[in-house]
């Protein structure tokens, strides 16, 4: 409450305090001395009140500059109205930037996989066991990733320069060096560089696009190639497909439904039954024999049975470590 409000409170009043309180909020009305006339907000009678408010959060009160009673504008009968002028400084929101990723793909090459265990041990002083902790292990085997294997700079891949080599990089680096060169300098030498460098950029463009898509159609050929040519199938029959359309719907009988009202009757239907249809309950043995033995603990061979199972490639988990990983410590991940 602040020192200007009008005559004692009563009882429904003193709710209003009680809720701003509770609440950590302000009653705006009563913290800006004005005139009486404005700040009574209901007059009838003889009878002059304050019984319409305006709160905010008490954190927020020094963002408002005025608040008083508009005493030729009425909301209702014998009701003015509240106004109150706020100060708002709109902060403009910086864009998160996309988060970075350790570069575990790169476990598939064996030289990384045996610069990655390498550093490890260094990391570790040179044991060739794990620390028998979580929390330690995990925080080192992510820090010798990103520094072996590095990380991503959070930036989507562009479809049109996934080829790319360092080469290319580097020659579409110094194309643009001499473009800017040119631009501040304006000599025949800079412009005869310029076009030296674009020249020299699609030539190296062309050489690796070439190189690329060989690499490509070598490796779709071979075993190993069929993941990728499995993924590349998914993604043209994914551009291909209408997500504005929706897929046919066919009744119980097989026939398909094209108008609008039998489809959504359709659907009606196929839910009501899926909701409340009732299955088959199992029923559980009135006796049952209680085995008292020690449950024996997950042996070494259990271990890599379920790694050698396990896909490569999938999404990580809340510790941000993959599979990849322990398949490529070997031994030391089984033990640990």
């Amino acid at each position: 409450m602040g020192r200007f409000g009008i005559q004692e409170r009563n009882a429904e009043g003193q709710m209003v305090v009680d809720f701003a309180k509770r609440m950590e909020m302000a009653v705006v009305n009563t913290f800006f001395q004005k005139r009486q006339e404005h700040r009574v907000t209901y007059k009838s009678g003889g009878r002059s009140t304050q019984v319409d408010y305006i709160l905010c959060r008490w954190c927020n009160l020094k963002e408002i500059s005025n608040c008083k009673v508009v005493v030729a504008e009425s909301v209702a009968r014998q009701h003015r109205m509240v106004v109150c002028r706020m100060t708002l400084v709109v902060r403009k929101m910086k864009r998160a930037k996309a988060g970075q990723r350790t570069k575990w793909w790169k476990l598939k090459k064996e030289e990384c996989c045996m610069t990655f265990r390498k550093d490890l041990r260094q990391a570790l002083g040179g044991q060739e066991v794990l620390p028998n902790d979580w929390t330690t292990t995990a925080n080192v085997i992510r820090e010798t990733g990103r520094s072996v294997l590095g990380v991503s700079s959070g930036r989507k891949v562009d479809k049109e320069t996934w080829w790319w080599n360092e080469e290319v990089k580097e020659c579409v680096r110094r194309k643009r060096l001499a473009k800017k060169r040119w631009d501040t300098e304006r000599t025949e030498e800079s412009r005869q560089e310029y076009r030296e460098m674009q020249h020299k950029v699609k030539v190296e463009v062309a050489k690796a696009k070439q190189g690329a898509y060989d690499d490509l159609y070598a490796r779709l050929d071979s075993k190993e190639g069929e993941t990728d040519l499995y993924r590349l199938a998914r993604q043209r029959d994914r551009d291909g497909k209408d997500v504005q359309q929706a897929r046919v719907i066919k009744d119980r009988d097989g026939s398909v439904l094209t108008g609008a009202s039998s489809v959504m009757g359709r659907w009606k239907e196929y839910f009501k039954e899926l909701m409340n249809e009732e299955n088959e309950r199992e029923q559980r043995a009135e006796e049952v024999t209680v085995v008292d033995q020690e449950v024996a603990k997950i042996s070494e061979d259990e271990v890599r049975r379920a790694l050698k199972r396990m896909k490569s490639g999938k999404a990580l988990g809340p510790d941000d470590i993959p599979v990849e990983v322990w398949k490529c410590l070997g031994e030391m991940a089984v033990i640990f």
